[in-house]
């Protein structure tokens, strides 16, 4: 009897449907190699769920969310949704919420820039000969994006703006365990990122990591203060494996990390809650780039974001390590026969469309 894979889909805003439409193909095709099926409750959330229902979270989706084993998310926004209060603007509205509502703790951000894709990074060719694979670790339901007290208001006679950074030891504990376990899985290389020298946060962060690194010997653990990885990320991109970082440094390390790869349309995440029995986690599976409005409808779109995410959802959610693998090494064998997006596209190969990108990996399958 085949596993039955039961998954929320939230295609969302903007390339989100026609990105998602492909991915689907693809994982019904994995499915039928390797034997599963897809149980799939497709539910609209972000600016679709505003203009229909008037809400970017409704309630008909965080139940279908709750009733599954893994979200499959595309994007939300677009700019015919930024009039509105930003408590009620789609990321907002629903992205923060749902991390929040289901405790998604761990954000893991591959960034991969393939040797065959070198040319369509900004970081000279010469830095990265040979590309690179490194993997962020971000802390994603603590900091300043949801400490206490928050507010803006007039305060003697001036407006003023608080955000509180707060962490507990606890939650850096868990993500940072996270971490190690995952560099384990790799070259064996955390590089922590704080900013010890200034913030008190920064002090217990590094305190923290460096006591929870006595249960991974194996693991050659370094610090570097936040603005410092910014400029190494650029310097010596290559020599990182796994980069772990609370939310706020997290957030705009992984977007840099995504941008010297190439391109967001590559690049896959997860959003991780507690581990359940058997390993297994509930998470939040999406890609790293928005909803790309200008492009929307032209089915120029670069599918393989969503395609790794939902290799990733088979991996973390369900366990199904050899399909997420063969889904990887499609990606990996479409690129190598030289077909491209726009977005990655360079002299001698070959363009196509999102529709036809995604019809070859699951041809590669």
């Amino acid at each position: 009897m085949s596993q039955s894979l039961n998954i929320a889909v939230l295609a969302g805003d903007g390339i989100g449907p026609e990105v998602m439409a492909v991915s689907l193909d693809v994982l019904r095709r994995a499915g039928d190699k390797f034997g599963f099926s897809l149980h799939l409750n497709e539910q609209l959330v972000g600016g679709a769920a505003i203009d229909a229902v008037g809400q970017a979270l409704p309630p008909s989706t965080l139940a279908a969310c709750e009733a599954a084993d893994a979200i499959l998310f595309g994007s939300v926004g677009g700019p015919q949704w930024e009039h509105l209060p930003p408590q009620e603007q789609p990321e907002r509205g629903a992205l923060l919420p749902l991390r929040k509502h289901f405790g998604l703790f761990a954000n893991l951000r591959p960034s991969v820039c393939f040797p065959s894709l070198t040319h369509a990074s900004p970081v000279k060719n010469e830095l990265i000969p040979h590309g690179f694979d490194v993997l962020c670790v971000r802390e994603l339901t603590g900091g300043l994006y949801f400490g206490q007290p928050k507010f803006r208001r007039e305060i003697d006679g001036e407006m003023t703006a608080v955000d509180t950074m707060i962490y507990k030891k606890s939650e850096i504990e868990r993500i940072a365990h996270v971490a190690f376990a995952a560099a384990r899985t790799r070259d064996k290389r955390l590089t922590s990122i704080d900013k010890a020298n200034v913030l008190e946060n920064g002090l217990l962060w590094r305190a923290t990591v460096t006591e929870v690194a006595q249960s991974y010997p194996d693991v050659v653990l370094d610090h570097l203060y936040v603005d410092n990885a910014a400029m190494q990320l650029i310097r010596r991109p290559a020599s990182f494996d796994v980069v772990l970082a609370e939310n706020l440094f997290g957030d705009i390390l992984s977007d840099e990390m995504a941008m010297i790869a190439g391109s967001l349309g590559m690049l896959p995440s997860a959003s991780l809650g507690a581990q359940k029995p058997g390993g297994l986690y509930f998470g939040l599976f999406e890609p790293s780039g928005g909803s790309a409005p200008d492009i929307a409808g032209r089915g120029i779109a670069n599918p393989i974001a969503q395609i790794l995410s939902s290799a990733l959802m088979l991996r973390f959610s369900f366990g199904l390590q050899e399909a997420a693998a063969a889904i990887e090494e499609a990606v990996k064998a479409t690129i190598a026969q030289g077909l491209r997006t726009g977005d990655i596209w360079s002299e001698g190969t070959q363009k196509v469309g999102t529709s036809e990108m995604a019809a070859a990996v699951a041809a590669n399958l």
